[in-house]
């Protein structure tokens, strides 16, 4: 009876947790997109790659500033596993904005859908992972629904469709590996921060400002800063820290599937939102089903996955000697369970 209770406990405990990483994630990410599409369509910001890499570098003066208080235990991430995160990244982040300026807007939704499968296929040849039909059919409406929500033109050309494949693959792995990472190394949330985004932030500040300058036709440098712009791209790097963070620790709760699935309901709060801050069209009927689809979707796969059999590893996994070799101590991995 006592067990019972304690299990019962450490369920609830685990669905309030994740429940609040999920949160986290959702008001950081809706919140950092409206701020950027604010600062590139009203303040003409549009150095997307030298952003992203301003944003690493706050997020890496936080984990600095962390360890130096003691908040981060040291951990080892060996140099060949950092450096193939970070090519992964750098390629996702990359490849993400060649995409978007080389095809249609629709192309490049459906570019973004078809990540979901391919994080599916990574789970099941890289994880031997097994899902159930239900599951599997509550994907596929979730994809529905977004896709009646943003898909509208669709038109591709070679190149584009070679920008979103590399956008496509590189995003999958990189957020997979989130998760490889924390379970192989018993790396916590920040701790894999701490490694990953200095290394992140110089990359893209020394790139950025070149990519952008092909993708815009404008310089970094040359842009006429001022004390408004300023306090966007101030508040862009803030909510990044809340945002880099959040992903780490769903990914290491949920896995980069559940992170991809629920992931869209960001997709719709953004639409809502848009509609309301920024106010150029309405909630028309086809937004309106999708977003209905979409959300039905979203709840049926987190029933789906949760029941047993409907989303499971065939082979447990057994931890690397690796983190026990180098003595590892971080703060408690988001990730210790088996989950969906």
């Amino acid at each position: 009876m006592i067990k019972k209770m304690n299990s019962a406990k450490m369920a609830d405990k685990k669905a309030t947790l994740d429940t609040a990483a999920w949160m986290f994630n959702v008001v950081t990410s809706v919140g950092i997109i409206l701020v950027n599409k604010a600062l590139m369509a009203k303040y003409g910001f549009t150095f997307a790659t030298t952003l992203t890499g301003l944003h690493f570098a706050t997020t890496t003066l936080l984990t600095v500033l962390l360890r130096r208080l003691g908040y981060i235990q040291p951990s080892h991430l060996p140099f060949s596993e950092l450096l193939k995160f970070v090519l992964f990244a750098n390629f996702s982040i990359v490849g993400m904005n060649v995409s978007l300026m080389w095809n249609s807007v629709g192309f490049y939704q459906i570019a973004k859908l078809s990540m979901i499968p391919v994080s599916c296929f990574l789970e099941v040849v890289l994880d031997k992972v097994r899902y159930s039909r239900d599951t599997k059919l509550s994907i596929v409406l979730v994809l529905l629904g977004v896709a009646v929500c943003t898909v509208t033109d669709v038109s591709v050309n070679a190149k584009g469709f070679i920008a979103a494949l590399v956008a496509v693959w590189s995003t999958s792995l990189q957020q997979y590996y989130v998760h490889f990472l924390q379970r192989n190394y018993s790396l916590g949330s920040f701790n894999l921060l701490g490694h990953t985004a200095p290394a992140q932030a110089a990359s893209l500040l020394v790139v950025g400002p070149f990519l952008d300058y092909w993708l815009t036709g404008e310089r970094v440098h040359a842009y006429g800063y001022s004390l408004t712009s300023l306090s966007f791209i101030i508040l862009s790097c803030t909510i990044a820290v809340g945002t880099n963070l959040s992903q780490f620790i769903c990914i290491g709760r949920f896995t980069a599937v559940s992170f991809q699935v629920l992931g869209h309901m960001k997709t719709i709060l953004v639409l809502v939102l848009g509609f309301i801050f920024f106010g150029k069209e309405g909630l028309n009927l086809q937004v309106v089903v999708g977003m209905i689809i979409a959300v039905a979707g979203m709840i049926w796969y987190g029933n789906a996955s949760s029941k047993p059999g409907g989303k499971e590893r065939r082979a447990h996994f057994i931890p690397s000697n690796k983190s026990q070799k180098h003595g590892v101590t971080s703060e408690s991995p988001d990730h210790l369970d088996d989950k969906v």
